[in-house]
C-alpha cells in the first residue's frame, strides 16, 4: 500500500512458513531493490520479531511498539527525527514502514 510516493506500508516481511501468508522478505527486498535502489529505509515497528537487516543492505530502523498499543511519545519523536533526516538526505528517498499486519501500529 502507498500512502504518498515518498511513503510504504506494508505488512512484515517474513520468511519460512509465514511467507506463506505474510510478505516474503525476498521479493520485499527485490521490490525496494528494483523500484528504489539505494534510496529506501525500512522502519520495523514490531517488538514482538525482527529480521535479517542485511536483506535490506542495513537500511533498517527498530521501533519497539507493542501491538494494539499506542507508541511512547520518545518513540513517536525519534521515529518522526529518523524519518525527516533520511526524506531530506535525496528527494527520491523513500520510506517502507511496517508492523506485523501492516495497519496496527
Amino acid at each position: 500500500v502507498f500512502f504518498t510516493d515518498h511513503i510504504i506500508a506494508m505488512s512484515f516481511p517474513s520468511s519460512g512458513k509465514q511467507s506463506f501468508y505474510r510478505n516474503p522478505i525476498e521479493e520485499v527486498a527485490r521490490f525496494l531493490d528494483t523500484k528504489h535502489a539505494d534510496h529506501y529505509k525500512v522502519y520495523n515497528l514490531c517488538s514482538e520479531k525482527g529480521y535479517d537487516p542485511k536483506y535490506f543492505h542495513y537500511r533498517v530502523e527498530r521501533i519497539f511498539i507493542d501491538d494494539h498499543n499506542v507508541p511512547a511519545l520518545q518513540d513517536m519523536l525519534k521515529f518522526t527525527a529518523s524519518v525527516r533526516e533520511w526524506m531530506s538526505q535525496d528527494e527520491k528517498n523513500i520510506i517502507a514502514i511496517h508492523c506485523k499486519g501492516g495497519k496496527g501500529r
